[in-house]
Formats: structure tokens, sequence, C-alpha cells
């Protein structure tokens, strides 16, 4: 049972991503450099940051790069937000009487301001910030704290808090809400692999503040999980591309489960107002694919998937996505072909595309 949480800070219980990039971007302004891309920061960055810096920067003294960085940060910090989840969770911990402590980078300066407008820092029993490299300071919170290692977690967004975790003997949590991609925190090998914080308090919920990597429902047979997925056309025949976290971060369509009782077009309309914001109409069956231990996918899973092509109203109408999509394009088919897909959109499209020939 899990009586004492440890948390990462940034990619864990808040989004700072934007505000990082800003502050990283004008270190690499100010050292003559070409400024990142979104994609290229997350895929490059790294904790420890030092070997980050000494690659891009080399020469730069950290502690410039620790001025030029903090500077800007402090004028950006606004735009940190709290995760979706983060504060039931909290909660969660709080009514459960579970210990919770903060490990990580962020300086105590911006730890002081954002637990402030967050109103997350009454939740935190002790913080430990400002550590560079994490695996040189959780034994000490363990013992510090007298922690049972088997008692206690780790809940982190990076390769490197994984590996803190296992440093410690403790369990580890990886969320995919933060820095890295599914592949980086698959290769880390993390007890658990969760979407978000909802769905982990939604399983320790169940499991009794135990950790099991089964989401069914306990006790249930292991069946396949029927779904509906929705290549959503525009009136100039575009279709709407979703990238989420959950599918490695590759591009797919909009869809999820279909409910008890529900008629398969009736949850695909549900679905996909619920991810895109779009009523849809003209839907028409494609065809249905087994999609059994992708590794595209953050779990183990069996899914059956109902695939439907529909359209939307308007040409690219706007889309207001929920927090299960990060990212979303109105593309040409040509265009979305070329695109980083999961497996089984690549093969909703090449289906349609020969339909339509």
């Amino acid at each position: 049972m899990i009586r004492n949480i440890i948390f990462d800070w940034s990619g864990t219980l808040v989004d700072d991503l934007p505000a990082v990039l800003r502050a990283t971007n004008h270190c690499f302004a100010s050292a003559g450099k070409p400024e990142m891309s979104l994609d290229q920061f997350r895929a490059e960055f790294c904790l420890p940051f030092q070997p980050f810096y000494d690659r891009h920067l080399p020469g730069v003294p950290m502690a410039q790069l620790e001025k030029w960085f903090h500077e800007r940060f402090r004028e950006v910090q606004d735009l940190v937000e709290p995760l979706p989840h983060a504060r039931d969770f909290l909660v969660f911990c709080r009514e459960r009487g579970v210990r919770t402590f903060l490990l990580s980078t962020v300086h105590p300066d911006h730890w002081g301001t954002q637990a402030a407008s967050t109103d997350f820092g009454r939740f935190i029993d002790r913080p430990y910030t400002g550590v560079w490299d994490k695996r040189q300071v959780i034994q000490q919170l363990i013992a510090e704290n007298g922690l049972d290692p088997q008692a206690t977690v780790f809940i982190g967004d990076m390769a490197h808090d994984i590996e803190t975790a296992k440093h410690g003997g403790i369990h580890s949590v990886a969320v995919l809400t933060g820095y890295n991609h599914l592949p980086q925190l698959r290769a880390a090998a993390p007890d658990l692999i969760v979407e978000h914080l909802g769905e982990l308090r939604d399983l320790m919920t169940r499991n009794g503040m135990s950790l099991n990597s089964q989401l069914s429902t306990p006790n249930s047979p292991a069946i396949p999980i029927s779904t509906v997925g929705g290549l959503i056309l525009d009136a100039d025949d575009r279709v709407l591309m979703l990238r989420t976290h959950k599918w490695s971060h590759l591009w797919g369509i909009p869809g999820g489960k279909i409910k008890w009782g529900e008629r398969s077009e009736d949850a695909l309309r549900r679905e996909l107002k619920e991810e895109t914001g779009l009523d849809i109409t003209d839907i028409r069956f494609v065809l249905v694919q087994d999609c059994i231990h992708s590794k595209e996918f953050y779990r183990d899973a069996h899914f059956l998937l109902l695939n439907y092509t529909c359209r939307a109203f308007g040409s690219a109408p706007p889309v207001t996505l929920n927090d299960e999509a990060q990212e979303f394009r109105w593309v040409t088919l040509a265009e979305a072909m070329g695109m980083d897909l999961n497996r089984p959109t690549r093969v909703l499209l090449e289906e349609f595309m020969k339909d339509e020939v």
C-alpha cells in the first residue's frame, strides 16, 4: 500500500514547458545560437541538464546560463499553469492521509511563486527544490523523513525521475503530461505508465492504494475493448489530425470507447464532440481493425477499432481540444500521409484513399 508520494514538479503537477522553452531559447539567443522548436527541445532536453547545455552551448559558463535563464523565466512565469487532474490528485492524497514530498530542479524562488499561484504549496509536506541531480538527494529524502521504500512512489514525467526512483529503491510512476514522450519513458522501465494523474487516482482507488498496471475492472475477464474513431473531413476535403501523448506523440484521429448500451455511431458523435468540439454528419463505416499489444500505445491493450469517415461543417472549422490531445492540424490527404502517424490511422487513410480512387 502506498503511504508516501514524492512528486516531480514540472510536467507532473504544472505545465511550465512554454515558459521553460522561452527561457532556454533566451539563453541560446544570448549566446548567438539558433532557437529550438518545441519538438526539438522535448527530444533533446534531459536531466541533469548540464550535458544538454554542454552539448548545445559549449564554453558558456553555467553561472552565465543560469543568470540568463532565470532572468527570462521570471518574465514569463505567468505562463505556468496547473496540469489537469493535478489538484484533484493532491486532494485525494490529503483525504487518504498520504504524506507528500516534492523533489524537483525548480529554483526555490520559482517554486515559491508557483506554489502560491497554483495553491499547491499547502498540499506538499516537504519540498526539496533546486536539485540538479535528483539521484543524489533521493536517499537523503527517504532517510530524513523515515519513509518505507515499499510504501513510497516517485511520480515524474522524465526518464531521470524513473532512474531516481530506482536509485532510491522505491516504486516509480511515469506520467505522459510533461517533457518526455512515451518511448523515452518506456525505455526507463517505470513500474507503471499513466496518461495523467486522474488515471492514477482511479487506479489506486480501485486497488486500495496499491499500484497495479491492470486498468480493467478488478476480477473482470480480459476481453477486447470496442472503440470508435472518425476521420473528419471539412468542406475542402482536408482531414483533421490529432497528436496525443498516449499514442507515442504520433498523429491520429479522434475517438474512444463505446459505452455499455450505446450505439457505435452515437459513440462516435459523442467522442468526437468531446475531443474536438465538432458536430459531425455523413457518417460512413470504413473498416474494423484489430489493435493487439501495440507498442505505440502507452499501455498493453487489445482494441477493436471501428473506423469511420464523417464530415464537419465549413472550411477548417475551429477545433476545441480536451485534455486527451495536445495538437491538431487540418491537412490534405497527401499531407496526412507524410506525417508521423500511428499505424491504425495509416491503415485507415490507405483504405479510404483506395476507395476514393
